[in-house]
């Protein structure tokens, strides 16, 4: 199990429990709580990205942004929590499928930036691998997909 640990609970001064843990298979990661010094990770995040140039230069930009990036979808895997990236754009994107045919406006004074075709075959891949779930609307609708997602993940009615 993955337990949250509030980072500000004194590091040091709780030894016995974290050995506990540890000796039982339990992962300890330390992040600020609201409340609270000990919890488990939230069933479903969203994540926003901006615009399309956001993720593109999460997945397809400098490597230690890639890894970055990559490590955030791993973290959320092992801690069992369903993620969502919603990137929000006003370029007419609302599935994966209509991200190969994206122009990254980047390509103009950079070759090497990443293609719309290599961003969805990279985002598919990592939805497969990860778990993720990427998704797509106008800044509009953000505040309603993402009420409507934790909602749903979370049976709230």
């Amino acid at each position: 199990m993955v337990i949250l640990c509030d980072t500000r609970q004194q590091a040091g001064k709780h030894e016995a429990k974290e050995k506990w843990w540890s000796e039982n298979g339990h992962q300890l990661y330390r992040s600020k709580l609201a409340f609270g010094d000990y919890c488990l990770p939230p069933k479903v995040s969203v994540d926003t990205k901006m615009s399309m140039l956001e993720i593109a230069n999460n997945i397809g930009g400098a490597h230690a942004e890639h890894e970055r990036f990559k490590r955030e979808l791993m973290l959320a895997q092992e801690c069992g929590s369903k993620l969502y990236i919603l990137v929000e754009n006003t370029d007419g994107i609302k599935r994966l499928s209509d991200v190969q045919y994206w122009l990254n406006p980047r390509l103009k004074t950079s070759p090497k930036a990443i293609t719309g075709l290599r961003l969805c075959k990279a985002m598919d891949t990592m939805q497969q691998r990860y778990g993720v779930t990427f998704l797509f609307c106008h800044p509009d609708q953000s505040a309603e997909v993402i009420t409507k997602l934790l909602e749903r993940e979370n049976d709230v009615r």
